[in-house]
């Protein structure tokens, strides 16, 4: 059984397209063109089922069209539309950290590059400024850090651990 820990958030399948099965999908990230990847994962009924892809096809640059194994008609597509679409962990280390959804990085702690020391954990992504924030708590404070390349130096998906090197004076905000 497929584990929400084995997987990570690449877009969403959004309605059908014509009557043979075939669905319209957003992407944060085109991972699944770029190495060998045979099927999406979804959530069915709090099972994450894989669902193997026969064809797709680029609309945009982040939209695309897709078939699926299995689905053959606009009403086996419809109970689909909405739903996230996963791919395996094994293809993260090839996705851009700003690829991925950022409510993927809750609970994940925040670590100076420089000497280990542990900053917080990230309760929050706050995406209502121009910058993509995390929201980070410890025992003693909040802190709003950037979500950004600039400052990302590292990132253990493993055991939820992002490295970062910050300017001085940051956290003294």
């Amino acid at each position: 059984m497929i584990q929400i820990s084995e997987i990570f958030p690449v877009g969403q399948m959004l309605k059908p397209h014509g009557i043979s099965g075939e669905l319209s999908f957003s992407f944060t990230s085109d991972v699944f063109d770029r190495e060998n990847v045979e099927f999406f994962i979804m959530d069915i009924d709090g099972i994450f089922v894989p669902f193997y892809i026969l064809e797709y096809r680029f609309k945009g640059s982040k939209t695309g069209l897709v078939k699926l194994e299995g689905v053959t008609s606009d009403q086996e597509a419809l109970p689909l539309a909405g739903q996230t679409i996963y791919l395996s962990k094994q293809f993260i280390d090839n996705v851009e950290s700003s690829e991925i959804d950022g409510d993927y990085f809750i609970g994940f702690t925040i670590i100076y590059m420089n000497n280990d020391l542990k900053i917080g954990e990230i309760v929050e992504i706050d995406q209502t400024t121009e910058n993509v924030l995390f929201v980070v708590h410890n025992d003693e404070y909040e802190h709003l850090i950037p979500a950004s390349q600039e400052y990302i130096k590292k990132i253990d998906h493993d055991y939820k651990l992002i490295y970062v090197d910050l300017p001085d004076g940051l956290l003294d905000l």
